[in-house]
């Protein structure tokens, strides 16, 4: 397996992934092609790809605003090694974040995928039960 940094030409196999992933919260603008390729722009170092015999098979989008990274996106194609697919993943983007010297990153995931959850509480990340969490789409 080979991890690299995720590039703007791999935005229709990253997309494909992310909508059959489903509960992704992938929304028409901002994950539109030009707005991956202005986070890509502003965040080069920190979005990694996973392939396999030059197959795309695993993507973290991840960004950082100078003191906080936060983990956007992400799919595994092949379920059946998704730890390990993940696993680089995640080891590519901390060591990525550390370098810049980001200490803290978090996550969503949906209220209602408790396999996600469940994945993310075995590579070690904390669930946080004392956040309400708003937004507000400025259009």
């Amino acid at each position: 397996m080979i991890i690299r940094t995720m590039l703007e030409q791999d935005y229709e196999e990253a997309y494909e992934m992310w909508m059959r992933a489903g509960k992704s919260g992938v929304r028409a603008i901002e994950d539109s092609r030009d707005g991956i390729v202005r986070f890509l722009k502003r965040n080069p170092d920190t979005s990694f790809i996973a392939q396999i015999d030059e197959r795309i098979v695993g993507v973290l989008m991840c960004g950082h605003d100078g003191r906080r990274g936060y983990i956007y996106h992400t799919a595994i194609r092949d379920t059946s090694r998704a730890k390990s697919i993940g696993r680089g993943l995640l080891d590519a983007m901390e060591s990525a974040m550390k370098k810049l010297g980001i200490t803290k990153v978090g996550l969503l995931v949906d209220i209602e995928n408790e396999e996600g959850a469940r994945f993310w509480e075995l590579l070690g990340w904390t669930r946080r039960e004392d956040l309400v969490y708003f937004n507000r789409v400025i259009e």
